[in-house]
């Protein structure tokens, strides 16, 4: 188990690509805390299945992040890999965008990557070893109308991963995010009424007319080909992999 002895904390994990990279962290050994909201009896069992323990902290408050963190440094001792994965998605034009929906997609899609970072790093260089896994999205190099708030966010990712990575590259920590096109995931299919809607169309038509539209191949991304792609990242063979942004689109940002 290449990861065994490592802690390892992945927000966002209690369904879809947090949950399959959470499973597959725990394959190889890690302890594991996971976070997210969800139905208390299922956590119960994905915890009791991975060995792990599960904080509801609410991403989009810093206080409740930062308590998250020490929790997982007290009682687990780390974290060495984290994974920021929490995400939340709104469709609507921007001139007809609620503000409120704007504020929680900036605070939990990037601010929440900021102070989980920013706690996590002095026990990183402390024990001169760590990763970083950021889930960004096709959406932090191109945009798509209607998700102002999600490809800010998602733009934002990606540099922020970038200026990490320049920071603790002398620190053998690596800082990298992935960035998956559609996968058929809760936060997907909860986009489809919403697109139904503003476009007229029906679930048929957004999901092969509008998600798949853009993705040459046709087909979903899994959450076990993202999962398997950050394991990778967390690898020693991946210890010069550092300030990159992984496109996982089924050829999306190809052209």
């Amino acid at each position: 188990m290449t990861l065994q002895g490592k802690v390892a904390l992945v927000t966002g994990s209690t369904s879809g690509i947090g949950l399959a990279i959470a499973k597959a962290l725990a394959g190889e050994g890690a302890k594991l805390m996971i976070n997210g909201f969800g139905d208390p009896d299922q956590i119960e069992r994905e915890c009791s299945e991975l060995g792990a323990i599960h904080d509801g902290a609410d991403m989009s408050k810093p206080a409740d992040i930062e308590r998250m963190m020490r929790r997982c440094a007290d009682e687990l001792g780390g974290p060495d890999i984290l994974v920021n994965n929490a995400g939340i998605q709104h469709v609507s034009p921007v001139d007809e965008f609620p503000p409120e929906k704007w504020d929680a997609i900036i605070a939990i899609n990037l601010s929440s990557a900021f102070h989980t970072t920013r706690f996590a790093l002095p026990g990183m260089k402390q024990r001169k070893w760590g990763r970083i896994i950021n889930t960004a999205s096709a959406h932090s190099l191109v945009a798509s109308p209607n998700k102002s708030a999600y490809v800010a966010a998602k733009h934002g990712i990606a540099g922020f991963t970038k200026t990490v990575a320049l920071e603790t590259a002398r620190d053998a920590i690596t800082v990298n995010c992935i960035s998956p096109g559609y996968v058929w995931t809760p936060l997907v299919e909860a986009q489809i009424p919403d697109t139904m809607k503003t476009r007229g169309l029906t679930r048929e038509q957004v999901m092969n007319d509008v998600l798949l539209a853009a993705q040459p191949t046709k087909q979903f991304v899994t959450p076990e080909q993202v999962a398997a792609l950050a394991l990778f990242l967390c690898r020693d063979e991946a210890a010069s992999i550092t300030g990159t942004n992984l496109s996982m689109d089924g050829g999306w940002t190809a052209a």
